[in-house]
């Protein structure tokens, strides 16, 4: 008998990993969204439940036949909706990317005696695999990462598409970016420190600080200097920063002609009909890591991954669906066939430790057409 698997969100990311998983796996998808999972169950014969699971108090009678669960809600949602899948006792993979700190539903996993693996995409998620697994081979001293999600197509004024929910988008662009700077936390305001990269692929983008690091910062205290930071074509970062300073970026309530607003809302209306990919729309994923030290010889030591990855026309799947899912449904198989089974809170960065871990999920992108390419000096 086929093991089971609910994933919860049908966005983008979601179906993409519902339909992945499909090849092995009994699959439901829930979501709010009708027309999404309508998509998946006309097209790729999943199963579907509409539910609004922000306002499901108890989630044990919803997930009681499946054996593991998918987070793929957005972010605002995301740290409640977790909460509720390990109240439920259910292992699960976690792309809600939400604010609050994970490890404070480290002793209620440890309790219900679950796997629970969270920010399990691409960065954070692939970035913290290939962190966790060289942070074994030699001493790290220097770890960066340059990542961003892009439309192929520039179109003013933004030249940004979204994936994600547009809330979670904004969120980036106002939490403040942490990094570490000889082994101590620096706290910026994202966008700073913006500089121009050079990629073969893509030619030249816009690097701003933002808040990537997440978990490594309290796993990898042991590195001394560690930064991630966003990838935008050229002068995206201007426009974001005007409306920012501006306000529009605000959680708080403002009086509109009588009723109360948060700015918030209002430019997440206006901005998502702008940022939404269009039909058919290709994107790309690049992301470039660098981490170099002293290995075991105490000679210096340099190891360099990089990405560049397309939206799928053969099956109509966005570069980002691709990178982020398929890293998660990678872990999902891991823990469904018994080779992960760590239970408490586990950041991506711990699943790259053992090597058949590292080796299954770069082999499952790979066969996916998720090519990381290696140099290491």
């Amino acid at each position: 008998m086929k093991q089971k698997v609910i994933v919860l969100g049908a966005g983008r990311v979601g179906s993409a990993m519902a339909i992945d998983l499909k090849k092995k796996y009994d699959v439901k998808s829930v979501d709010l969204d009708a027309s999404a999972l309508d998509s998946l169950s006309k097209s790729h014969g999943i199963d579907t439940q509409q539910a609004d699971l922000k306002t499901m108090a108890d989630f044990t009678e919803l997930l009681a036949d499946f054996d593991l669960v998918i987070n793929a809600v957005p972010g605002f949602m995301g740290y409640e909706t977790l909460r509720k899948i390990i109240e439920a006792g259910k292992n699960v993979v976690d792309i809600a990317f939400f604010a609050e700190d994970p490890f404070g539903l480290d002793q209620l996993a440890k309790e219900k005696q679950v796997t629970v693996v969270v920010d399990c995409g691409v960065a954070p998620g692939m970035g913290n695999i290939i962190f966790g697994h060289h942070d074994k081979k030699f001493t790290i001293q220097n770890y960066e990462c340059l990542v961003g999600g892009l439309p192929v197509k520039r179109e003013w004024p933004y030249e940004y598409k979204a994936v994600f929910s547009p809330i979670d988008v904004i969120e980036e662009y106002v939490r403040p970016a942490r990094f570490v700077q000889h082994s101590q936390m620096v706290v910026r305001e994202a966008f700073s420190d913006t500089e121009l990269v050079e990629f073969d692929e893509v030619g030249t983008l816009e690097s701003w600080n933002s808040d990537g690091l997440r978990s490594l910062i309290q796993t990898m205290k042991h590195v001394p200097n560690m930064i991630e930071k966003t990838l935008r074509y050229p002068g995206n970062v201007e426009y974001l920063r005007v409306l920012r300073e501006t306000g529009f970026f605000s959680y708080d309530e403002v009086e509109v002609n009588g009723n109360m607003i948060r700015p918030i809302d209002l430019t997440a209306k206006l901005l998502f009909p702008k940022w939404q990919l269009k039909e058919k729309e290709e994107d790309f994923t690049i992301m470039r890591i660098q981490m170099d030290g002293v290995n075991e010889q105490g000679n210096a030591h340099k190891v360099r991954y990089d990405l560049y990855d397309l939206y799928d026309r053969n099956t109509d799947t966005i570069s980002m669906a691709r990178t982020t899912g398929y890293t998660c449904t990678a872990v999902a198989n891991l823990i469904l066939d018994g080779h992960y089974q760590q239970e408490g809170i586990n950041p991506p960065e711990y699943v790259g430790v053992k090597q058949h871990d590292f080796d299954y999920v770069m082999n499952y992108l790979a066969e996916r057409g998720v090519m990381y390419k290696k140099t290491e000096a």
